[in-house]
């Protein structure tokens, strides 16, 4: 068993914003933190546009290692990152929980996406030299 802190990245609908932190938490924080994303609802599939940028960002293919998934079906957590979601966020009990406040980019163009992401890398960078 990994004693490495588990985080959740938590939205609505865990199709975009929380599936972009999961793949690059485990991209760039691998080491530090394991990381899960899910939502009170899911999505057929993963945003496609968000597929896309993050192959063309950092070749990563999300479909291949992620699904939408709901907060059942993950293990329980330490920390607890909600996107953003203007909502009733999802609740999951954990020791520590941030907002990230982020703006959902589902239909808007490249540059709003590209812009969310890169918020969502340096937050991730924050948060490994936080645990760390």
């Amino acid at each position: 068993m990994s004693n490495k802190p588990k985080v959740a990245f938590v939205c609505v609908h865990n199709s975009c914003r929380s599936q972009i932190a999961e793949a690059l938490g485990k991209h760039f924080a691998g080491d530090v933190f394991e990381s899960y994303s899910a939502g009170t609802e899911t999505k057929p599939q993963i945003n496609q546009d968000a597929v896309r940028l993050m192959k063309e960002l950092y070749g990563i293919d999300m479909e291949k290692t992620q699904r939408s998934k709901l907060l059942d079906e993950i293990p329980p957590v330490d920390i607890v990152i909600t996107m953003g979601c203007n909502v009733e966020c999802p609740y999951l009990p954990c020791k520590l929980r941030e907002d990230w406040g982020l703006d959902d980019p589902t239909g808007k163009d490249d540059e709003e996406f590209k812009k969310v992401i890169s918020i969502i890398h340096s937050r991730i960078i924050e948060l490994k030299k936080k645990l760390m």
